[in-house]
């Protein structure tokens, strides 16, 4: 198989590259439907004054946290808009949470849930990201130093490869 420069590609776990080397979208029609789920995290590291600021309602923008978690819900949904070779999903339940360390990082989280034949990791992975980058939009005005990430996968189930669990976390 060759890749894009004529390059031979020696790996035959690479499912979104054809025999050509180039791109395509998985075929998942003999997949089995299943339920599967996938939690995805991040933070924002802002100063003291901002996060209180953000907990209080304060931003004259209006409440961070409820712009952001309509934001995230939004891009999950919309994902496959997004990544080229996503799938567009059927979601069956998406929730975003917010908790901070008291000082000067606030975690989003997000669960995105389905019943079908592929997994939402990279739902949950948009969403988290669409959220920070709303808070972050929503306090630049205060604070343009915030810093996001890191944004990682911390949980899927489901699937034929089964379950994954972030050890790091």
């Amino acid at each position: 198989m060759l890749d894009g420069r004529g390059s031979s590609v020696q790996d035959s776990s690479l499912t979104h590259f054809n025999e050509q080397g180039r791109a395509r979208m998985v075929d998942i029609s003999e997949k089995d439907i299943s339920s599967r789920s996938a939690t995805a995290g991040t933070k924002l590291i802002m100063q003291p004054e901002t996060l209180a600021l953000i907990k209080q309602g304060g931003m004259k923008k209006g409440d961070v946290m409820a712009v952001a978690q309509v934001a995230g819900i939004m891009a999950a949904k919309k994902t496959s808009d997004w990544i080229p070779m996503c799938h567009p999903i059927p979601l069956t339940g998406i929730d975003i949470i917010f908790h901070d360390n008291g000082v000067n990082e606030l975690y989003i989280e997000a669960t995105v849930k389905t019943t079908g034949k592929t997994g939402v990791e990279m739902e949950a992975l948009t969403a988290v990201s669409a959220a920070a980058l709303t808070v972050y939009d929503m306090c630049k005005a205060v604070e343009k130093a915030m810093i996001i990430g890191p944004t990682m996968l911390l949980t899927k189930t489901g699937g034929k490869n089964g379950d994954f669990h972030r050890k790091d976390t």
